[in-house]
């Protein structure tokens, strides 16, 4: 039995530096520009790897994503190439969670979140790595950062957005290839997404963004050369050296605005674009969380609710639209609306679309809510009917007519602002036809004659 357990340990030594070996013979390979050489390699170590990369050290690793990301940009797959180098970034801005798996292999996890999922329970110490690659990688994708950023803003100027879109995504992955990471490219690629109508593409893009803490603020660093009599922008090191020195002035240091609000004004916009209200209603609330007073999101957040037919929050919101801007009427016209469905609000409904109307007396939508979701509700006022006939054929008649009157007196409260809606739109053919009735109803015949219109 301990042979056999000795030869299993054999194995299992050998299969590792078997993949070491053909990761080492994929990253000369790549460095000999024979790409397809190296992609063999690889796939001979991925065979055996089977998806487990957190069998290799982390040195391993990074050789692993430099030979295949070099192959794959030399044999013309850019954007997965620059995909495959990014990761490289991963090994240095992450955790490194070592230890044993329950197999005594060594395990190497990236990233709280990987060994979280696939090394939960095992005992890992927490290290730092840095690659040494970068130079070399550095090197390879330098050349290519300019060409492809170029493409990306031809096509954008071309309006060929989903296009741009991946071309920017490619100088994203790129940088963090090399090292220097700014997603003011996925930024570009998210508005450019959007600008072809990619709108789920467009989402994930400014989800990511949200979620990374991304706020587009950059502080850029410039000073006038005497020598030359131009402005040179420089990094912040070579800022502070140049202002000691005689040859330079006028030094600025710019920073730019923040985005940030306007990645969740976008993307929430893009969501119900999109009819996931569901999401646009958590990203709002996330977003006004964090930002208050944001007006667009405060409007936004008004249809998210009323699409997702959550009437106590969208009532509760409209409130406090309200209470912020109480000279707002179409606040007030949309709480009649939402109070007017509810038979214990109608009369607060009544008091809120008058409020509208004290704001301005020629508001349409107030006139129409007091007029056909209050008064002449259609509904209830044919319930109203039902109930005088039911009466009338079993001969109440005096509960027959106090129905009646109490509709009267309806149609009475109806009837100014009724007329005053026939004035302000006098092709509404429903208005004219609902005049007609109401003047019928309240014995002014003449009144009725007199309209034009209808149906």
């Amino acid at each position: 039995m301990k042979k056999i357990l000795l030869s299993a340990a054999l194995v299992s030594v050998s299969l590792a530096f078997a993949q070491k070996k053909e990761i080492q013979n994929a990253v000369k390979a790549a460095d000999g520009g024979n790409a397809s050489e190296a992609l063999s390699q690889i796939s001979a170590a991925d065979s055996a790897l089977q998806g487990k990369m957190y069998l290799l050290e982390p040195s391993v690793q990074e050789q692993y994503y430099y030979a295949k990301g070099i192959a794959l940009i030399k044999s013309g797959k850019t954007s997965e190439g620059a995909a495959v180098l990014a990761k490289i970034s991963d090994l240095k801005t992450n955790k490194i969670f070592a230890g044993k798996d329950n197999n005594k292999n060594k395990v190497y996890f990236v990233g709280k979140a990987e060994a979280d999922k696939d090394g939960a329970g095992l005992q890992l110490k927490e290290e730092t790595y840095s690659p040494t690659l970068a130079g070399n990688v550095g090197a390879a994708v330098n050349p290519l950062l300019q060409k492809v950023s170029g493409e990306a803003q031809k096509e954008y100027d071309a309006k060929n957005y989903p296009i741009a879109a991946e071309k920017f995504l490619q100088v994203n992955d790129l940088l963090k290839a090399a090292g220097q990471p700014d997603d003011i490219y996925k930024y570009y690629a998210a508005i450019s997404y959007a600008l072809g109508n990619k709108k789920s593409e467009s989402i994930a893009l400014y989800q990511d963004l949200i979620n990374s803490g991304y706020t587009g603020i950059k502080t850029t660093y410039s000073a006038l050369n005497k020598k030359t009599n131009q402005r040179e922008n420089l990094d912040k090191s070579s800022f502070e050296l140049v202002k000691k020195s005689p040859d330079y002035a006028d030094f600025k240091t710019e920073t730019s605005k923040s985005v940030e609000e306007e990645l969740y004004e976008t993307a929430v916009a893009l969501m119900l674009d999109d009819n996931k209200n569901s999401e646009a209603v958590a990203l709002i609330e996330k977003g006004l969380a964090k930002f208050p007073n944001n007006a667009k999101m405060n409007d936004l957040k008004l249809s998210a609710y009323s699409r997702t037919g959550d009437s106590s929050k969208l009532e509760q919101t409209i409130k406090e639209a309200v209470a912020k801007n109480p000279g707002d009427k179409l606040n007030w016209s949309n709480l009649g609306v939402i109070q007017s469905n509810n038979p214990a609000t109608v009369a607060d409904a009544e008091a809120s679309f008058k409020k509208a109307l004290e704001i301005d007396p020629n508001y349409v939508p107030a006139l129409q809510g007091l007029v056909f979701n209050l008064y002449l509700n259609g509904k209830a006022d044919a319930k109203i009917v039902d109930a005088y006939n039911v009466a009338r054929k079993a001969g109440k008649i005096d509960e027959a007519n106090k129905i009646i009157a109490e509709r009267k007196v309806r149609f009475s409260k109806a009837l100014p602002y009724l007329e005053k809606l026939n004035t302000l739109t006098p092709n509404e053919a429903d208005v004219v036809d609902t005049l007609k009735t109401v003047y019928n109803s309240l014995g002014k015949q003449d009144k009725a004659k007199e309209l034009k219109g209808g149906k």
